[in-house]
């Protein structure tokens, strides 16, 4: 009985810490930074087991007439786009995950600012994210 009990909280706890919110630095680009952000790698049996984060997506450079987005991905997908509005700054909160699998181990976060179809995005360096084993 004890052994079940054991097993069962160390599942838990294992839950618990898998689901836990970590601060992220800023990610910053001419004209849009990504700030007070914070992530987490779910569980598998909370929100597809993806990876979550939230933070402020700021238009840094109000007048220059371009929009800003966060880009994430989860390993072997490619990027998904969240707008933010010119001139302000918004808050996301989203989940990114593989929908063929129970849970993602790895991701990646970037913030850019959309400069038309003239001229290239410019994008913050890529950040990368590790979560934890949940075999």
């Amino acid at each position: 009985m004890a052994v079940a009990a054991t097993t069962l909280f160390a599942l838990g706890a294992g839950s618990a810490v898998a689901a836990s919110w970590h601060s992220m630095r800023t990610l910053t680009t001419g004209g849009a930074a990504f700030r007070n952000g914070q992530y987490t790698f779910y569980p598998k049996s909370t929100n597809h087991g993806g990876f979550g984060f939230e933070g402020g997506l700021a238009d840094t450079s109000k007048g220059d007439g371009h929009n800003v987005y966060v880009q994430a991905k989860v390993e072997g997908y490619s990027w998904r786009r969240f707008n933010g509005k010119q001139g302000k700054t918004v808050r996301l909160n989203k989940v990114v995950y593989d929908g063929a699998a129970q849970y993602v181990r790895h991701a990646a976060l970037r913030v850019c600012r959309d400069r038309g179809s003239l001229r290239p995005d410019n994008c913050s360096p890529t950040r990368s994210y590790k979560g934890p084993d949940q075999d």
